[in-house]
Formats: C-alpha cells, sequence, structure tokens
C-alpha cells in the first residue's frame, strides 16, 4: 500500500485491526515520513526509530494472539515534548530541563498507549510554553509546512506542523490560552481543547504546578479529520488516578436541538474581513446540514475571563516564572513575562480569592448562555495567522498579538471546551471557526464539526513549503 501515512487514523486502525496492514508497515510509513520532511520544519524534536517499531510489534503480536488492541491499533501518533513519557527528556522547550528525564508516563501517554496508539516522537514548543510562536534555544524553530513566513502556532507548534506535514496521524498538545486551538488554526487542521478535568494529566518529573495552570491547563488531540479528534479523545480521556482534577464524565452527554449561536465580533474583537467570512461559512454549512444558526450581537464576556485567565496563567508565581525565564535566557519568553507584568504583578493571596470569585460568576454566565445554544461560533483569532516572530517586533506588535487572541485565552478561565475547525485557505494561509459548547459537550462541538468539515474539502496531508 502506497503513502499509509496519509490515511486518517481512523482507516489505518482498521487495515491493522483486519491484519491488511501490520503495525511495523504503519511505523516503518511514518518514520520513512518524519525523515524526509522533519528536517524541513522541525516539528519533532526527539524520537528513538527502534522503540517505535518495538512498539509496533507488540501491537502486531497482540493482533496474532487475537486480543483487543484498542481503537487507534498500530497508529503513529506524536507527543508534545512538555509531558512525561518514561526515558525522554520533559524539556518543555527549556535549556535548564534538558536532563529532566522521565521514569513514568504521564497519564496521556499511558491511555494513549492502552488504545494501541504507537508513540512516534516528541513535538516541539515554544520555551516555558508561552508563545503561540514555537522557537526556543535547546530545539530551534519549528516552521508552519504550509507557508515558513507565517507561525506554525504555539504552543503546541510542533503538534501542528507534524500533523499537517503527515508526520503521524494525530498529534497531542496542551491548552491554557489556545496552545491547541491556534497550532491548528496556522497550519490548517484540527484541533480540540478538552473540558477541565476531561483528560487526566501528571509530570512526576517535575514539581506540582501552581492552581492556575491546574485548573485550566489541558491536554487534547490535533489531527486532520474531525472523526480522528473523536477517537483521539476517547482514548485520551481514561481514568488515571494521579490527576485529582479527573472527571468521570460520559463522551456523549444528552441530546440537544441543532441550534447554533454565531457571532462575529464577540465582546467588541476586531475581526479581519477573511476570519469573519470564515465564520460566516462555517455557519452557513452547519445551515446546509440542518442546523438553526442564530447570528448574535455579542456573548457573554470575553475580555475580562481573558485578563483573569492572563493573571491565573502568568501572575500565579511570576516571580519564579521570571527568574527561571532569566536564568534560561529565551528572548520570547522574557518578552512575555515582561510585556505582561502590569497586567499580571503583584498577584498576592487578595487578587487570587477575588479572581476565583469573579470566575464563579463569569462560568455562570457562560453556562447559562450554553442552555439555549448547543454551540457557539466566534473566530478563533482576530487574525489570519500572524507573521511569525510578530510578538517579538516591538511593542505594538507584542500587543497586536494579544488583542487579537482575545477569544482563545478566555475560553479556559471557564473550564470550557473549544475546537478549531479549518475551514480553508486564504491563499495559502490558513482560516477557520472556533467551535464552543458547555463543560462536557465536547460531543457537541464535535457533531457541529463534522457538519462544517463535511461542507468543504477535509485538510489532507501536505510537502512543506520551502
Amino acid at each position: 500500500m502506497q503513502d499509509i501515512w496519509r490515511l486518517s487514523a481512523q482507516d489505518l486502525a482498521a487495515l491493522i485491526k483486519s491484519k491488511k496492514v501490520s503495525a511495523k508497515e504503519a511505523a516503518t510509513a511514518a518514520l520513512a515520513r518524519l525523515d524526509a520532511v522533519n528536517p524541513a520544519i522541525n516539528a519533532v524534536v526527539d524520537h528513538k526509530p527502534q522503540e517505535v517499531l518495538a512498539q509496533a510489534a507488540a501491537i502486531d503480536a497482540a493482533i496474532a494472539r487475537g486480543e483487543e488492541v484498542g481503537a487507534l491499533a498500530g497508529v503513529p501518533v506524536t507527543v508534545k515534548v512538555n509531558i512525561d513519557q518514561a526515558g525522554f527528556a520533559n524539556t518543555n522547550g527549556l535549556k535548564i530541563q534538558r536532563d529532566v528525564i522521565a521514569a513514568t508516563n504521564s497519564p496521556v501517554i499511558d491511555n494513549l498507549r492502552k488504545a494501541g496508539a504507537v508513540i512516534l516522537g516528541r513535538t516541539n514548543c515554544p520555551a516555558f510554553s508561552y508563545r503561540w510562536f514555537t522557537t526556543n534555544l535547546i530545539h530551534g524553530d519549528t516552521k508552519n509546512p504550509r507557508d515558513p513566513a507565517i507561525t506554525p502556532g504555539g504552543s503546541s507548534g510542533g503538534a501542528g506542523a507534524a500533523v499537517a506535514a503527515g508526520i503521524g496521524h494525530i498529534a497531542h498538545g496542551t491548552d491554557i490560552a489556545g496552545s491547541i486551538r491556534y497550532p491548528a488554526y496556522a497550519c490548517g487542521v484540527h484541533g480540540l481543547r478538552p473540558t477541565v478535568g476531561r483528560v487526566a494529566a501528571f509530570n512526576a518529573s517535575l514539581p506540582e504546578r501552581p492552581i492556575g495552570p491546574q485548573s485550566s491547563a489541558v491536554s487534547g488531540p490535533l489531527a486532520r479529520t474531525i472523526g480522528d479528534l473523536r477517537i483521539a479523545l476517547h482514548a485520551m480521556s481514561g481514568k488515571d488516578a494521579r490527576d485529582p482534577w479527573w472527571v468521570p464524565a460520559p463522551l456523549e452527554g444528552p441530546a440537544m436541538p441543532k441550534r447554533a449561536a454565531l457571532c462575529l465580533a464577540p465582546d467588541s474583537l476586531e475581526a479581519a474581513p477573511e476570519v469573519r467570512a470564515a465564520v460566516i461559512d462555517a455557519g452557513k454549512r452547519l445551515q446546509r446540514a440542518g442546523w438553526t444558526v442564530e447570528e448574535i450581537a455579542d456573548t457573554p464576556p470575553l475580555r475580562e475571563p481573558a485578563e483573569l485567565q492572563t493573571k491565573l496563567w502568568l501572575g500565579d508565581g511570576y516571580e519564579a516564572q521570571l527568574a527561571a525565564a532569566e536564568r534560561e535566557g529565551d528572548p520570547g519568553a522574557l518578552a512575555c513575562l515582561r510585556g505582561n507584568k502590569s497586567k499580571v504583578f503583584p498577584f498576592d493571596a487578595d487578587a487570587l480569592s477575588k479572581t476565583l470569585t469573579r470566575r464563579a460568576t463569569l462560568s455562570r454566565q457562560w453556562l447559562q448562555f450554553f442552555e439555549t445554544y448547543a454551540v457557539l461560533l466566534i473566530p478563533v483569532s482576530g487574525e489570519l495567522p500572524f507573521p511569525d516572530g510578530l510578538d517579538r517586533r516591538d511593542e505594538a506588535s507584542f500587543a497586536r498579538v494579544w488583542r487579537a487572541q482575545l477569544a482563545q485565552i478566555a475560553i479556559p478561565f471557564m473550564a470550557l471546551p473549544g475546537l478549531t475547525v479549518s475551514t480553508g485557505l486564504v491563499g495559502k494561509i490558513p482560516v477557520g471557526v472556533q467551535v464552543v459548547s458547555g463543560r462536557f459537550r465536547e460531543d457537541l462541538c464535535l457533531l457541529a464539526g463534522e457538519a462544517i468539515e463535511a461542507g468543504g474539502v477535509p485538510p489532507a496531508p501536505i510537502d512543506p513549503v520551502s
């Protein structure tokens, strides 16, 4: 079979289970694709081919014995370099963590392996996973395979670039302020930020995270089809007692009328004409699929949650984060922290209490909104994917980047799920829409996402553009 790496995860798993393709053949094809295109984009920054082949051999042996091997049987999957994988460094894009070698797997790795996935390699992120651009001093720059002049996104930029270029069929990413949704948008693939508590997370190699990241950071999948996101979420969301935030919520919730709200400028977000057109297009695709789509003038608040989320993310432990960034010396990380200092510091116990108290009020408004609508369609970003490195050009560019990302930063504050659906290209620049729903209603996001995807042309793996 030619170009196994082009297949969807669903199709490949079915072929492997039926013994029409072996897991070893799939792994060999994935490794060959990695060797062929990764040098141009630097998406995968660590992998061990012999270990990959050994994982695949174990899947083939289990199938030969007639054992159940899981929904991702033999499917090559990449994981972000900021989660624990036994025997690998959890660098999080940092020289100062090059010797943080994990002794055990994170729950995400274990759950993927239980589902039969073959872990292909580890993908790049910016230092500390801070930015919507992917470069650091230990692994270097990741390039967008569609256009090296634009960002691959961040912080899961390696994940987005890998899956767009056909390196693996599914990519793992993490998201605290858009770090799954934005790379999917920038690289022209799909990406799901699950509800907080859906996917168990824990890195035994590192100190416990502060309450801000604990209560809003998530792991989730990026893929080229919505169907692959669905099976990836199912695989990733297994129980793991190491994460006290994990919730045994069903993956399918009660049926709701197919009613969507559409907002082009939520909380006064300035959206480019091409961005607005993509949201309108997504709404029309939903209507053609039988959904009721109602354009609304505004949503519950986004601007205030975005400000408070930034405080929780960067303000909780700000001085320690700044000290670590200064030790690392990464210009992008320092720009992020110094550029946001006036917004987030000082952040004392009183500020934390007020932020968490306010979160209850804002979350309530959003949860009540989703009693009326199954999903909300809004821009992923106010702009098309940025020129690479835009946030470091000058103060005005830094402010421009953060202003455009309003709708990404805010959603995690309410612990809501968000889905980026790639809807096409403007020239060679990807564009898409963000689909948001109520807590633990990823199923509604995916249901709408499948209808939007079906109304257009699903993303296909591409050769990197030089």
